[in-house]
């Protein structure tokens, strides 16, 4: 993106027109969220993501804003059980959803048996795509769809690791699944 456009955007949003869909920065709306077992109070801009919520609000920076479209995966999290794009939904939508990030994976000093199978296959190179992997592998086995390599990529494929430790990741979700089943 060329410096023109970026200050265009940055002029449309010092000078808002009277075509503008801006809502007023007084403009807030009050939330409760649960996230990792915990009940927390916020007012935020109804545009708000519940990515940026947790980072810029709640200092839960473990999901990463990648690509901020919903194509990389890394910033899912469990809501209710189920993995979100947490870049595409809005903190206003989630008042009392189960909410879990990486960071409530653990049970205290317990890793998490992904985040553990994880470690013990190398599933990471430079680490910025794994909590969003983890998320998703967590979902993945709850949902049972872990019987095989292809499956496995399959629902796994909304999660890109750009180091390319696919193999490893598929054996850590697999050796998880073995774990759980033990």
């Amino acid at each position: 993106m060329g410096p023109t456009l970026l200050s265009i955007r940055a002029l449309d949003a010092a000078e808002p027109s009277s075509t503008s869909t801006n809502a007023p920065a007084n403009d807030f709306i009050h939330v409760n969220l649960k996230i990792n077992g915990k009940e927390h109070a916020l007012d935020v801009d109804p545009r708000t993501t519940l990515l940026d919520a947790l980072r810029e609000r709640l200092d839960l920076t473990g999901s990463k804003k990648g690509c901020d479209h919903g194509q990389c995966g890394a910033c899912t999290v469990l809501i209710n059980g189920r993995r979100v794009n947490s870049c595409l939904t809005l903190a206003v939508m989630h008042e009392g959803d189960e909410i879990t990030t990486i960071e409530g994976l653990a049970n205290g000093d317990k890793l998490h048996p992904v985040q553990s199978a994880f470690i013990e296959h190398d599933g990471f190179q430079c680490g910025y795509c794994t909590p969003g992997q983890i998320c998703s592998a967590v979902a993945l086995l709850k949902e049972n769809h872990a019987n095989s390599d292809d499956e496995i990529r399959e629902f796994m494929s909304g999660n890109i690791c750009r180091c390319g430790a696919y193999p490893n990741i598929i054996a850590a979700i697999k050796d998880a699944k073995g774990k759980a089943r033990a």
